[in-house]
């Protein structure tokens, strides 16, 4: 954890890294009382990890569908619109929009919760591919593998954070 991580009061800290998770500023929160981390991305996620099932499922709930109707209305987060044209979302075709429109329907009926990936870690091919994949699983391991690709997600702004910082 970096000094100024350390140094910084709690109302700081919640300022500086707040956005890390879509629209859960608590995870920041909670985190800024158990200071310090020999690694802050791993004490952040340990408040997640140590959150209750419902606000794990809150958490989740917090992030847009991949080219969905947020993105369509452009009132994603800054961080998710940048992400998301990062993998293309913001180029598809008309048969992409359908695929992902179809897969985000289907994934959100047999969840209950948008699908997550960090597509800053793949393209628009392989988000499509793991859509359809991952409809297989069961609601458990959606659960698990959300919670593992929103902590990646994280630790890639967490990095963006600290090369501007530099």
């Amino acid at each position: 954890m970096s000094r100024d991580a350390i140094n910084l009061s709690s109302e700081a800290f919640v300022e500086r890294y707040g956005f890390l998770f879509e629209h859960s500023p608590w995870v920041v929160e909670r985190a800024a009382a158990r200071r310090p981390f020999a690694d802050l991305h791993a004490g952040l996620m340990q408040v997640v990890l140590d959150a209750t099932d419902e606000e794990r499922l809150g958490l989740i709930r917090a992030h847009p569908e991949l080219a969905g109707k947020a993105a369509i209305a452009k009132t994603l987060t800054a961080e998710s619109t940048a992400e998301q044209a990062s993998a293309g979302l913001d180029r598809l075709t008309e048969a992409e929009f359908v695929r992902f429109h179809d897969l985000n329907a289907a994934y959100r009926t047999r969840f209950g919760f948008p699908f997550i990936v960090c597509v800053r870690m793949t393209d628009k091919a392989g988000i499509l591919d793991a859509m359809g994949s991952r409809l297989a699983h069961s609601r458990e391991a959606e659960l698990a593998t959300a919670i593992g690709e929103i902590g990646k997600i994280v630790r890639l702004r967490l990095a963006d954070l600290e090369r501007e910082s530099r």
